[in-house]
């Protein structure tokens, strides 16, 4: 029988998700980083960003990934499982790029990804790989 906590072939272990913003200056920032490429003007950002402001300009989702990410390490340690976890977003700090430097200088090469997606779809799936893959 093999051994359970032998994380085999994986070095690392990536949490990937969306990001927030984390306060009401990131609000318009982070949504330019999410609409790049659409030709959204800032003018139009600056109104979706208001539903944050009801929010105090923070996003849940970084808090949640934060607890996610001390959770699965406390879970790994309990368990005698030597994989390190990282947390990496695509549109907000901890950049998923900035992140996978810092992985691969720490010498992990063989890297599983749970990505916190809460849905099956282009965004939700596709887009998750093809950021890795331009990463």
């Amino acid at each position: 029988m093999s051994d359970l906590r032998d994380p085999a072939p994986y070095d690392a272990l990536l949490l990937l998700s969306f990001g927030g913003p984390e306060g009401p200056d990131d609000v318009v920032p982070f949504l330019a980083n999410v609409t790049r490429g659409r030709g959204i003007p800032e003018e139009r950002l600056k109104e979706v960003g208001q539903h944050y402001f009801l929010f105090g300009g923070v996003s849940p989702i970084n808090a949640q990934n934060r607890a996610l990410l001390q959770a699965l390490r406390k879970d790994f340690a309990d368990h005698g499982l030597d994989l390190p976890v990282y947390w990496g977003n695509r549109n907000w700090a901890p950049y998923l790029t900035d992140v996978l430097r810092e992985m691969t200088a720490d010498g992990h090469r063989r890297i599983a990804v749970l990505a916190t997606s809460a849905y099956a779809s282009y965004s939700g799936c596709r887009q998750y790989r093809e950021n890795l893959a331009e990463s």
